[in-house]
């Protein structure tokens, strides 16, 4: 291979080399090769390095693919405890694969590839979200205590000893703020543009802060929890005593507004980190289940529809799909009547062929406004379960882990007329849900009438 390579240098001083490259040569800057296959199934490698100091003796594509293939298979744990097994290792292998350093879980990979064509919902998702992370860390948990899990809780801690109730939804991967959002003078994918930074800089999202108390919880069944964690815990819970009633943008990041998903996953979380409180915590546990049952009552005499279903806000009477997760996650019992008539609102309001949009935009029909959403797919699933339906929600959770491309990836938006994945991808999300209803699933549950 040694013959078959050529070695550059780039501006910025990056050393490249391309080996398995016969007959290659520059011209005019650019690297020019040429590799014919014949017929049957033949393969050639090809091996790029880039690299900000001078390479090492190269190495041969057979042994850097077997070394690839056995730490990827040492990072991915068995899973053997779940349902679609194949895809849950899967889902963990992508999550590892956006994760940084720092612990940090990128929401994608990519930005704007558009939801909409000529729409102008393009948007740049390579940033760590809060709430993803929690998602991110939930999923892996219900799995079982592997290491993303502790790199979930290791980033989510660290911003909130650092902001406190001034927390962002997002920042980049080494905890700095998202940059202002602009648009770069590209073409971008069809029918869109591409663009960098996010507005989620400027918003302010209650449910972040019950987020990290839900993945904090999480981590506690494990017993993985240090001390800073623990006042991480304590920082979140003051961060909703002091800010539940003010408006926020909400989980879809929308115009601000007392989002009744936003005070009940709060209730949710302030209800699972009581329950792992230690008993040297000082009387804080029952502050926290009597402020998550004052966010309950409140979001009760502002957001409960007269058939007894949530609706999404004071002022927007409609369902949606993210109030399925309070119950899921423990605000209120399984069997309440709010629970069930949010549930019965969902499937009939929401759905297409077992895909769920997140809620009516306006009265068109729900798939000319934008696409299912798969996050909202894997909670119904999981909503489903919690109700003791198990074959039903193996149906959801079949149904929604089918709405990936060839490589396994999962995209925010699934547009079931089309049957097209719609914006960035692989979305971490989407996969962190899958990984916790492949682990939820697997075990047998009937109704549940406690938090």
């Amino acid at each position: 291979m040694a013959a078959d390579r050529v070695d550059m240098r780039l501006a910025g001083n990056l050393h490249v080399r391309l080996a398995g490259t016969p007959d290659a040569g520059t011209d005019d800057a650019a690297l020019r090769t040429g590799v014919r296959l014949e017929p049957g199934g033949r393969h050639h490698d090809l091996v790029l390095e880039v690299s900000d100091r001078r390479l090492p003796a190269p190495t041969p594509a057979d042994v850097l693919w077997r070394a690839t293939e056995q730490t990827w298979r040492a990072s991915a744990p068995d899973l053997a405890n779940t349902i679609g097994q194949r895809d849950a290792r899967h889902a963990h292998a992508v999550l590892s694969g956006l994760t940084g350093p720092a612990g940090g879980t990128v929401a994608a990979a990519t930005t704007s590839l558009p939801e909409r064509a000529e729409q102008g919902r393009n948007y740049d998702y390579r940033y760590v979200w809060i709430r993803d992370q929690a998602y991110i860390g939930q999923g892996v948990a219900a799995a079982g205590a592997h290491p993303l899990l502790d790199d979930s809780v290791r980033f989510v801690t660290a911003r909130l000893l650092e902001h406190g109730p001034a927390l962002a939804p997002a920042c980049t991967t080494t905890g700095a703020a998202v940059p202002q959002q602009r648009t770069l003078d590209l073409a971008g994918y069809p029918g869109g543009f591409d663009i960098v930074g996010n507005k989620v800089r400027h918003q302010f999202q209650l449910d972040i802060f019950g987020e990290s108390l839900l993945l904090l919880a999480a981590a506690a069944r494990h017993d993985r929890l240090d001390a800073d964690a623990w006042r991480a815990a304590t920082a979140a819970a003051d961060a909703i005593a002091a800010r539940h009633r003010e408006a926020d943008a909400g989980i879809w990041e929308l115009h601000d507004d007392r989002w009744a998903h936003s005070r009940l996953i709060c209730a949710a979380g302030l209800r699972a980190i009581a329950a792992q409180a230690p008993s040297s915590s000082g009387g804080k546990a029952a502050r926290w289940e009597a402020l998550a049952d004052r966010l309950v009552d409140e979001t009760s005499a502002d957001c409960l529809h007269p058939t007894g279903r949530w609706q999404r806000s004071p002022t927007l009477e409609g369902v949606d799909a993210a109030l399925l997760m309070p119950a899921v996650r423990g605000a209120l019992p399984a069997d309440d009547p709010r629970t069930t008539a949010t549930l019965h609102a969902v499937r009939t309001g929401l759905v297409q062929d077992h895909y769920v949009y997140r809620f009516r935009h306006d009265g068109r029909p729900l798939e000319d406004t934008e696409g299912a959403f798969l996050l909202c797919g894997f909670a119904m699933a999981l909503a489903t379960h919690q109700q003791g339906n198990e074959v039903d929600a193996v149906r959801w959770f079949e149904r929604n882990r089918a709405a990936c491309g060839p490589p396994g990836l999962f995209a925010e938006e699934f547009d079931v007329a089309q049957r097209q994945l719609r914006g960035n991808l692989p979305q971490a999300f989407v996969h962190a849900l899958l990984l916790e209803a492949a682990a939820t699933l697997a075990h047998p549950r009937g109704l549940s009438a406690g938090r």
